[in-house]
């Protein structure tokens, strides 16, 4: 495993337990970033890095009970949490990397990432391996419940133009892994860009 790996892993195996009590009022803004992805009944989804799992159950309201939705995270302790809140009856939790996903090519209808590109060890290698599952047409959103500068103000760091999420670096980083941006909001309350998988 590699030092990044075994980074993201220590940082958010400490965090688990009380994840989800430490941002409680995110659920309405993963709900909103849900419903603009413009996802179907019967919808095959990934919540790639999904943590405990907070996604899950509005992606699956969405899908229906004939779509599919799966959870994958690097993180067990955050699998963990997820099976304590429940949610694994929404989606189906896979202890993965999803920078080698044990799925089919274009076996997917969208990705939803939330938090996940600044902790991708290689961006443009690791968004084209999710590009790899979605069929040509399919939606990659790229979530955060709170805005780059919010983010920013909470950790206590500067946002610098070589931000990863910072439109003008996301956009062609995109584009260079498979995907067209179609939109893309930072504001206060959320962070959301949304993709097209290319044919």
């Amino acid at each position: 495993m590699s030092d990044d790996h075994t980074h993201v892993q220590e940082f958010f195996g400490a965090r688990a337990a009380d994840w989800d009590t430490r941002f409680p009022d995110d659920g309405p803004a993963y709900e909103a970033a849900v419903s603009d992805m413009g996802l179907r009944l019967g919808d095959r989804v990934l919540d790639a890095g999904c943590g405990t799992g907070r996604a899950l159950p509005p992606l699956k309201a969405v899908v229906g009970a004939s779509g599919v939705v799966v959870g994958a995270d690097l993180t067990w302790a955050m699998l963990e949490a997820a099976v304590r809140a429940g949610r694994d009856r929404d989606g189906r939790l896979l202890l993965t990397d999803v920078a080698a996903l044990p799925l089919r090519s274009e076996s997917l209808d969208a990705v939803f990432a939330a938090g996940l590109v600044a902790h991708l060890p290689n961006p443009a290698e690791n968004l084209r391996e999710l590009a790899r599952v979605v069929q040509p047409g399919g939606t990659l959103a790229l979530f955060h419940p709170i805005g780059r500068a919010a983010l920013a103000a909470r950790q206590g760091r500067q946002l610098t133009p070589e931000d990863l999420r910072a439109e003008s670096n996301l956009g062609p980083l995109l584009t260079d892994s498979g995907w067209d941006m179609t939109s893309y909001a930072d504001e206060d309350a959320r962070f959301l860009a949304l993709a097209v998988r290319r044919g």
